[in-house]
Order: structure tokens, then sequence, then C-alpha cells
């Protein structure tokens, strides 16, 4: 404790004699200002005995105001105000004591001293700040030059953390706000409108812009990416709300241009109550935790103050990965959802009450080629976590469900309408749902990753068809959205999330190859091959014997799913056991196509995995 006293009084003591000297400074100028020439006789006699009980007090009040716990050199409006009380009580004290002592000085000295005295010891703190700031303005050559593109909330916050951190120059505003024309904010002019990005740049010699409006939808991006690529300026973004969580821009956020901001939608504000109501005190568990979909599920629920969250994953890798980027410590699992006694273990020790299924294989390709361990993960699996979560009084089950599970033309896509009647049918006191949606983009094995890497080894680019289309939603807004639908659930119901329009592959091609500073057919090829086993030209969200009715919600819809008789389910879930403990294939499609006969729609069964016949549309078993 003495020690510490030590410390901070002999940091405070260089500070406390630069303002005794500005303190006598600048009350002698005081005196000038208000005698002018006319100086009576004594005047400096009488100023002479007054200024100890001055030094005194003003030393006191900025000490216990704060002034001098300050490191110089990193002064803030914290210490201008800590300046301002101090003198002003300073002021308070010494008006009374003049005419107490008899007005050794006239009373508007202590007044004229004491404007003096704050502008005195403003400067000196702000000084370094000041010389900093000039130093950065002058060094061009070695930062860059940003226009910032949004002068509202998120521009400035941005613009405040850029200065702070003194790694870049911002160099002007643009907004489509006319009110802020000509008006600085954070000391950078608000240039014009967002017409005006090229102009702009040239006349500031811009090296980059950064687009600061986190609801920007994506006709503004790509406005945006053009007027920069057309003046040959870089483009950064910052994140949507959905990854922003409800905090302030930093520049940590900033990052390059990406497909996501091209191909993403209009955000669509969430209500972030409802979805706290639903987390906050609850023990969670999610099922697939270290993949994409599991590990943004869990960042985002972690944000919500859950009381216990349960992360369990197969691959302790994307298990460990997942769990080290989360605010909170989360509980890691490391078990199967095909071993129904680990599983059961992991359900009776953590007791969950709110459980997200995100756990699957996904790849639809490579499942045409495994029947058997897609319908043992994704059909047996899931009756494994409904089963343990009904056993421990689980109150709500979320079910991550797929596009490819409407009118499925694949193994994988059938075995997620599997797992869809498996949760919608039990009779526990469950609430459960499904939550249908398309692509996201990013995910491990998806088509952007597979398009990175080709256009990164010069091509080509390979699509299946020029015709096939597909709907694409970046993993923050899908998680979001899933978050949401899970707080809506009364029991029983499928969500479909809105998708925005669906997006051709190729098309998607082109615009990573553009992106990445080449031109398509010219610098990386496109090769256009066959459409592979189980895939489809374009996907449905859903079928139309399902019934849809809007939520509170604008981008989610409830579906009536149909439902399929308890005897059927049983005993295709039978047969899909006694087949993969024979590993037979032919028996898993047979036993898929027991479930979906019950729908009048499905007639054909799946066909099985060719190994050299083109896999058409006309093929797919719808």
């Amino acid at each position: 404790m003495a020690q510490a006293i030590k410390r901070r009084a002999r940091n405070a003591l260089p500070l406390a004699v630069g303002d005794i000297l500005l303190i006598v400074v600048s009350w002698i100028g005081a005196v000038l200002l208000r005698y002018e020439t006319d100086i009576p006789v004594g005047a400096w006699a009488d100023l002479a005995g007054f200024l100890p009980l001055v030094l005194a007090t003003t030393l006191v009040f900025h000490g216990a105001a704060g002034v001098y716990a300050g490191v110089l050199g990193f002064a803030s409006i914290l210490e201008a105000r800590q300046i301002l009380i101090a003198q002003f009580a300073t002021l308070i004290v010494l008006l009374p004591a003049v005419w107490a002592l008899g007005r050794p000085v006239p009373l508007s000295v202590p007044i004229i001293a004491t404007v003096l005295c704050c502008g005195a010891a403003g400067a000196t703190r702000f000084w370094s700040r000041l010389v900093r700031w000039r130093q950065l303005a002058d060094a061009d050559a070695d930062v860059d030059r940003l226009v910032v593109i949004g002068a509202g909330e998120a521009g400035g916050a941005l613009v405040k953390d850029i200065q702070q951190r003194r790694a870049a120059r911002v160099v002007a505003f643009i907004d489509d706000d006319d009110r802020l024309w000509g008006l600085r904010i954070h000391g950078v002019r608000v240039q014009g409108p967002l017409s005006d990005l090229g102009p702009v740049a040239e006349t500031t010699g811009a090296t980059r812009a950064v687009l600061a409006i986190p609801a920007a939808g994506p006709e503004l991006v790509r406005r945006m990416a053009t007027g920069c690529s057309e003046h040959g300026i870089g483009l950064s973004v910052v994140p949507p709300p959905s990854e922003l969580l409800g905090r302030q821009v930093s520049l940590q956020d900033v990052r390059d241009l990406g497909i996501t901001d091209l191909l993403g939608r209009a955000q669509v504000e969430t209500d972030l109550d409802e979805i706290v109501a639903f987390v906050r005190g609850r023990r969670v568990l999610i099922t697939g935790g270290g993949g994409s979909i599991g590990s943004e599920l869990a960042r985002q629920v972690a944000s919500f103050e859950p009381a216990r969250l349960v992360l369990l994953d197969h691959d302790e890798t994307h298990l460990f990965d997942a769990a080290a980027g989360l605010p909170l410590e989360a509980v890691q699992r490391l078990a199967d959802i095909r071993d129904e006694t680990a599983l059961a273990l992991v359900f009776a020790e953590e007791r969950p009450e709110i459980v997200f299924h995100a756990a699957a294989h996904k790849h639809v390709p490579l499942l045409e080629a495994h029947p058997v361990q897609a319908a043992h993960t994704n059909v047996l699996g899931t009756r494994n976590v409904i089963e343990c979560a009904a056993r421990v009084g689980v109150s709500r089950f979320v079910f991550i469900s797929t596009d490819k599970a409407v009118r499925p033309s694949s193994v994988m896509g059938a075995t997620k309408l599997a797992g869809e009647h498996l949760v919608l049918s039990g009779d526990s006191e469950m609430t459960c749902c499904a939550v249908r949606f398309g692509n996201v983009l990013g995910s491990r094995g998806s088509v952007v990753p597979t398009f990175v890497r080709q256009i990164r080894a010069g091509g080509p680019v390979t699509i299946t068809d020029g015709r096939m289309t597909r709907y694409f939603m970046s993993i923050p807004e899908a998680v979001r959205l899933v978050l949401h639908a899970a707080a809506l659930s009364r029991g029983g119901e499928i969500f479909m999330l809105d998708m925005g329009e669906p997006v051709r592959i190729i098309d998607l091609a082109r615009r990573m190859i553009q992106l990445s500073g080449q031109r398509p057919g010219a610098d990386v090829e496109i090769r256009v091959t066959e459409v592979r086993p189980g895939e489809k030209l374009a996907e449905q969200l859903h079928a139309p014997e399902e019934r849809q009715h809007p939520t509170s919600h604008p981008s989610i819809v409830r579906l009536e799913p149909v439902k399929l008789p308890a005897q059927v389910i049983r005993s295709a879930v039978l047969s899909i056991v006694s087949a993969t403990a024979l590993q037979d294939g032919v028996e898993v499609r047979t036993a898929l196509h027991q479930l979906r006969g019950a729908r009048e729609h499905l007639t054909e069964p799946i066909a099985a995995h060719p190994t050299s016949t083109r896999m058409s549309e006309e093929r797919a078993w719808i």
C-alpha cells in the first residue's frame, strides 16, 4: 500500500510541478489583462501574498479530481472533464476567499485566471496528441488513406478507433444524408453523397475505401465495389449486425470484401430481447459443435449468457477450435451421436434444457457412395439425440435441416427428411421444431471454399451445369434466424428461412474470380463438367403440400409438416438399424424410400449409386 502511494506520488510530481508554473503564469496574465497598462502600486505584492492559497487550493482539487492519475500523452475527454471540474471547484473556493481577505486582487482576476489555467493545463496534456496527429497527417506515404463510406454511428466509431490506433489516415467521409455534407466528424469532413466516391478518391488521394454501413444491402455493396474497382482503390467492409452482436464497430472488425458481401441480402433486424429471454440462464447443448453451423451457434449463444454451454462433437480438433474462440468457458464433450451409450452419459451428466442438433453428414455426392454411413449418422444418430434429450427432460429441441430434404433426390436429402419426421413425430413433452434453410457461404466442403482453392491454383473452376442454381446465406445470419425461430417455436413446426433469390453457380464462380483480381475465362478458366450423383439443378425450400404461415419475423415462415404414421417411421428406422448392422446400402435406400412412400408425390426409390453413368435431373427420385 505504501509503495503504491509512493509510486503514484512519484508519477504525479512532474505534472504538479508543471501545474505550479502554469498557475503562476496564468494569474500573472490575469492581472495584466485586468489592469492592462495601468497596474496599481502594490498589485504584485498582493498577488504574491495570495498565490500560496491559490496554489494549495488548485493542487488539492486537481488531485481530488484525478488530474494527476493519467499518463501524459494519452489525454482524452475524461482528462479534459477532470481539469474543468477541478478549476471550477477552485474558483468557487477562491471567490469567497478574495472577498473575505479584503480583495487582495479584483474579483475578475480569479475568473480570468481560471480560464487561462484551463487552457494551459489542457494544452500541456493534449500537445503530444496534437503533435502525433500532425506527424500522422504528414506520413501519407506510410499509411493507407481511407475514404469512409457512411457517416453514421458505425462510421464515426470506426474513424475514432482508427485515429486512436494511428493505423491509417481517414481523408474523407461520404454519405447520402445531405444534412451532413460539409460537416466534420472527429475532424474528418463529409465530402458529399456516395455517388461522389470517384471524385473524392481522386481529390484526396485515397488508396482504400471502407464501407461502414453494417446493414448495407447487396446492391449497395456491388455498387461501391464497382466504383472502387473503376478508380483503382481497394474496398473493405464492416460486418453486418448479425456478426457485431450489438457492439460498436472497431478497426479489428474491418475485413476485405468477400463473396458473402456480394451475395448477401438486405439485413433484417432481429429482436435480440426475445433470443436473450430464450437462452439466458439456461443450459444449452449443441451437437456438431465443431462444425460450421455448430461453432457459429456456440458463438452467438455464448453472447446471450447461458447458464452452461456444452459443445458435443466427434472431431477433437474442430471441437477444441470452436471452444477456444468463445467469450465464456464452454464444456467440451468428445462423443459420437451414433454411440448411444456415450451420448446418454453426456446428457445424464450435463442435463441440458435446450438442444440444437446440428451434427450431420452433409456432402451430397460423397454420401451417395456411402448410404450406410449417411443413414447411421443422420437418421440413427438423430434418433439417439432425441431419445437422450427426452430422457433427461430437455424443454426445447431444435433440428437443423436443409432444403435438400424437400422432395429429395439424394441420400443426404432423404436422411435429413427422415430426421425431420423423427423430430416432429415424438410423443415426449419436449417442444420440438426443425429449421430448414439452403446453402451457407463458407462452410467446410461447400462450393465457396472449393472455388477459392481452384482459383488460387490458377484454375480451372469447375461447375457441374451452367443452369444450376442454389440459395445462399451467410452463416451468422442463418444462425441468428435459427435462434429466433427456436424462440418462436410452440412445437411440431418446420421453420423455413427466407433465403432470398437463388444464385446461378456459374455467376458465383465469375464473381469470385473477379474478386481475386482476375478475369473469368481469360485468366481463370470456368469448366462445365456434369451433374454429380444426387444433385438437382435447383432446390426448393418447401413442398407444395406444406402450408405456409407468416411469423412475427419477416425472414421466417412457419410450415405445417406432413405427419407420417408412427408405425411407418418405426418400421423404417428398424430397417435402417438392420441395414447399417449388415452394411447393406441397398436396404438403406429401400428403408429411406419406405419413409417417403407415404407421401403421395414420392413414388420411385432412390437410384443405386451410379459409378460410371451421369446422374441427370430426370433420374432424381422426386
